[in-house]
């Protein structure tokens, strides 16, 4: 029941992240509002997301398990409620920055939970169930949201989860456990500081590049200031004694790949997830429901095949299982750079699910791998280190992807003059160009599944022996 209780309250939250990607428009009209400002739904939610996965380490390691995620699904629900009851943008979008940060201490909170109640020789079996919830639950978002807003009222997009999280939070009084052990420690309030200016304006500078581009101003001085604050973060972590993130993880080597691995196939799936759709709508003029109808062949897929991934990885290892991944992923993003006006929509749903396929045998494997490399005390640790670096990599990977789109689309346009002269031929150059955009945003999917592949090659299929952790542990023992 404490696994059900923490699969079921976490996806409801993680569901979140996109869960307003193809009801924008509706929210657009509803509210007056401009692209760019009602964007913001999505990119402040990543934002706070990103900013509060630092510190649910500390969090973890402060506050009793029971209260610290019985907490969480409070703060979502108050924010989940705040949203469904917005009479305009401003309490909207203050009501998903209240939401993010419950997502930001549940989702690493579950993965925490998970290594430490499960010994190393099941803890992919335990991963594989996370699977389900950190990518599977983006993955039907878009689907889920476009056809309750072709159907319903905007609002039953939060109505919906109001009786499923109180229902979560009662069964969490009863059924949550104390179960990671707790110290006393005193937050270092000048790490929050700069982990706070410093990942958040990383965020917001890669997000807004894929709206605004890379020239734009309020991008640079984001870009900027992130790099400057995030290094002066990382320069404190490593000169103080008790670190607000212990970033000693990175040391150790198979931790470190697997991180870079997960972030290759993060970027992998959440790149493609936000181009496909607009390849869908734009060049063969499907609905935002049809368009996410297309994608959710591969939401099952992932969904069947992360806990078969998790067992396999604790019979043969994460080597041979990542390398088939990213393979897969490589075979079946290759086809996207020839895709033309008439290309069949069945085989762009085959092509998908090929891809998630793939990812499946790549993210949770290779992260029980990297988990599974270091002592039981710096799980937390690791875990926020982990989340950090692949919500950092899906917004820079999500932006150069938009970014070459766009840059690559309006390089090749025609001049405007042919649209007078001859609109039908101008029409035809354009789609052709737009066309070049979307390979130029596959090729670089492509690039980094190939270099994923040669990392696989490095990785070890030895497995560390079990460790059994008391279930029923609590505060300081």
């Amino acid at each position: 029941m404490l696994i059900i209780v923490l699969l079921v309250g976490t996806f409801c939250t993680v569901l979140n992240q996109t869960l307003l990607s193809t009801a924008l428009p509706k929210l657009m009209s509803t509210f007056n509002i401009s692209t760019a400002t009602a964007q913001w739904l999505t990119t402040g939610f990543l934002m706070v997301n990103g900013i509060m996965i630092p510190l649910s380490a500390y969090l973890a390691t402060t506050i009793n398990t029971k209260w610290l995620y019985t907490g969480a699904m409070v703060i979502f629900l108050g924010g989940t409620v705040l949203a469904y009851s917005a009479q305009n943008f401003g309490t909207l979008l203050t009501a998903r920055l209240i939401q993010a940060v419950g997502v930001g201490i549940s989702m690493p909170l579950l993965q925490t939970i998970m290594l430490s109640i499960f010994p190393a020789n099941s803890r992919g079996a335990a991963l594989g169930l996370v699977g389900i919830v950190v990518g599977v639950a983006p993955a039907i978002g878009p689907t889920l949201s476009g056809w309750i807003i072709d159907n319903y009222n905007w609002r039953v997009l939060f109505g919906m989860l109001i009786p499923l999280m109180i229902v979560v939070i009662v069964l969490a009084l009863f059924f949550m456990k104390p179960v990671l052990k707790t110290t006393k420690q005193k937050l270092d309030w000048l790490s929050l500081t700069l982990s706070t200016v410093g990942f958040g304006s990383l965020l917001y500078g890669f997000s807004a590049a894929g709206n605004d581009g890379w020239d734009a101003k309020n991008v640079d001085i984001a870009l900027v200031v992130g790099v400057i604050v995030t290094a002066l973060f990382v320069w404190r972590q490593l000169v103080i004694p008790k670190p607000f993130l212990q970033l000693r993880v990175f040391k150790t080597k198979e931790f470190t790949l697997a991180s870079v691995m997960a972030s290759i196939s993060t970027i992998a799936m959440l790149g493609v997830e936000s181009v496909l759709p607009l390849y869908l709508q734009i060049v063969h003029g499907m609905s935002a429901l049809n368009s996410g109808l297309t994608l959710l062949g591969g939401a099952v897929v992932m969904t069947l095949m992360s806990p078969i991934t998790g067992r396999l990885f604790d019979e043969i290892g994460g080597k041979r299982l990542v390398t088939l991944g990213m393979s897969l992923l490589i075979i079946g993003t290759l086809p996207f750079l020839w895709l033309t006006l008439d290309t069949p929509d069945i085989y762009i749903v085959f092509l998908y699910a090929i891809r998630m396929f793939g990812i499946s045998m790549i993210t949770m494997p290779v992260t029980t791998s990297g988990m599974n490399a270091l002592p039981d005390d710096l799980i937390a640790d690791g875990t926020a280190s982990n989340n950090t670096v692949r919500q950092i990599a899906s917004s820079i990977g999500s932006a150069i992807m938009i970014t070459l789109l766009t840059n690559v689309t309006n390089a090749k346009a025609p001049a405007k003059s042919l649209l007078k002269a001859a609109p039908f031929s101008y029409k035809q150059k354009y789609l052709t160009a737009t066309l070049d955009g979307y390979h130029a945003a596959f090729m670089f999917s492509l690039v980094f599944a190939v270099i994923g592949l040669c990392l696989s090659f490095f990785l070890k299929d030895k497995r560390t022996p079990s460790h059994d952790i008391n279930l029923e542990g609590g505060d300081n023992k």
